[in-house]
């Protein structure tokens, strides 16, 4: 007979030990990546299928130790990746993973901790609810709203939309969304995958701001409620992907109001501003809303992933995402908030300490500097732009992106594209900056994204300069 199997733990994981010296050396490649990341080409150079092609088919038999993972992301990894945390990163919107945040999620991915229950982690849940409390106050927010932590805001919007779904008794068949026509692609995906019928999601039109046009949302209900069918989910925006567009909040309010509609909003990148008591009328009515996503893993700084959802009705949330196993119930069940039951997850990370570590280390106040410095640099870029001869800003600048078009005399449409993108592309691939692309009232045009946490206004000095130097070649 065969010898019970018997486990060696030192052989078949890395001991406390391994660990501490490992870690130490992990802690010190992030700080030195982050001090020397503003000499590397912001964009990634890789072709594709080039990384795929160095791994190795097959994975390892034999222990190859963490030292081959050390070596591999520096040999393999690092050469195939964009650089996010770059001085001269302006594309997308600001992803920004502030070393504090970083240790918070460390720390958190250690403890390995799950917050199946509140009884599986206590500390977890109460710190997320002292957390996004925090959160609330630094918004602005009345007392009136309760904060969740979702990965993403596709997922809160996606649990507002089945809320919103769920408030009346109205066939599904019957009921309309609304959002504007220049909402982000994630709200098309939740009111989706909540059920509403394709035919029955309203993409409303907007004003010369590319703000949702409250009179074309009127208008769009009235039609659908002479047809028999039932306003059901009204979603406004607070800084709309391509321009940061700012859907006027309280007449949305008064539309979903005035015929039992779900009001949700859409803050996930420019709800950070709200920190600043000066950005507040950007959404002025935001009370009157049933539910509001913010992702502070964008401007604000907190390390990726981390996006709050607030709701006004928790208990309508519970009612709506609750299940109830006997393996979970607990004799405190009736004392305690279970997190599990206001999402879609079951088992849910310590998010709450990424976003804790940020604020007790930086304060209130200097992380609205940093942002004020953000809002600052976009002024003074704009400005820049606006009195030089052959470019143009194409939308309003409320915050930090500004959406940009060179525009040489007597050349347009599809030729004005292609200049657009050729300019782009020359800047991009020359490392100098990156730039994100996007398409407006169906022409190209070439988004300028103000807010990674190590740019300051040098940086967008040097970004203007290769800018216009980028268009050259066609002027």
């Amino acid at each position: 007979m065969a010898p019970p199997f018997q486990s060696d733990m030192n052989e078949s994981s890395m001991s406390p030990e391994e660990f501490r010296r490992f870690g130490h050396r992990v802690v010190d490649w992030i700080a030195d990546y982050r001090a020397r990341v503003a000499a590397e080409p912001v964009l990634c150079r890789a072709e594709p299928g080039e990384l795929l092609a160095r791994l190795p088919a097959a994975p390892p038999v034999e222990p190859a130790g963490f030292d081959a993972v050390l070596r591999d992301l520096d040999d393999l990894l690092l050469p195939a990746l964009s650089h996010w945390q770059h001085p001269r990163f302006f594309g997308y919107f600001p992803s920004n993973g502030d070393l504090a945040s970083v240790l918070g999620d460390f720390l958190s991915t250690g403890l390995g901790v799950l917050g199946l229950a509140w009884q599986s982690a206590p500390a977890l849940t109460e710190l997320e609810q002292r957390t996004t409390e925090w959160l609330r106050q630094m918004l602005g927010l009345s007392d009136a709203w309760h904060g969740v932590i979702q990965d993403t805001a596709s997922t809160g919007s996606l649990i507002a939309m089945l809320c919103a779904r769920e408030r009346d008794t109205t066939p599904l068949a019957d009921k309309t969304v609304y959002t504007s026509g220049q909402a982000h692609s994630s709200i098309d995906k939740a009111v989706l995958l909540a059920g509403f019928a394709r035919d029955r999601f309203r993409k409303v039109a907007t004003d010369a701001a590319f703000a949702l046009a409250p009179t074309a949302l009127r208008a769009a209900v009235d039609a659908d409620l002479a047809n028999g069918l039932q306003p059901t989910a009204v979603i406004a925006t607070t800084g709309t992907t391509t321009t940061t567009a700012i859907d006027p909040v309280d007449a949305c309010a008064e539309v979903a109001a005035a015929h039992g509609a779900w009001l949700h909003v859409d803050a996930a990148m420019a709800g950070s501003a709200m920190i600043l008591p000066e950005c507040r009328t950007l959404w002025h009515g935001v009370e009157r809303a049933d539910s509001i996503v913010v992702n502070p893993h964008k401007w604000l700084g907190a390390a990726f992933d981390c996006s709050v959802l607030f709701v006004r009705d928790p208990d309508h949330l519970v009612r709506v995402m609750s299940t109830s196993p006997s393996y979970l119930r607990t004799t405190v069940d009736d004392r305690v908030v279970n997190y599990r039951d206001w999402g879609i997850a079951l088992g849910r990370r310590f998010r709450a300490l990424k976003l804790w570590s940020l604020i007790v280390t930086h304060g209130t106040a200097r992380l609205q500097a940093r942002l004020r410095r953000d809002l600052d640099n976009a002024r003074w870029l704009a400005a820049e732009i606006a009195a030089a001869s052959g470019w143009r800003l194409c939308a309003p600048v409320p915050l930090q992106t500004l959406c940009v078009r060179h525009e040489p005399a007597g050349l347009q449409g599809e030729a004005l594209d292609a200049h657009t993108l050729a300019w782009h592309d020359r800047l991009t691939r020359s490392g100098r900056a990156w730039l994100t692309p996007a398409q407006l009232d169906g022409r190209w045009l070439v988004r300028v994204s103000i807010g990674a946490l190590a740019t300051e206004r040098s940086h967008v000095e040097e970004l203007w300069r290769d800018m216009q130097s980028s268009v050259a070649p066609a002027t």
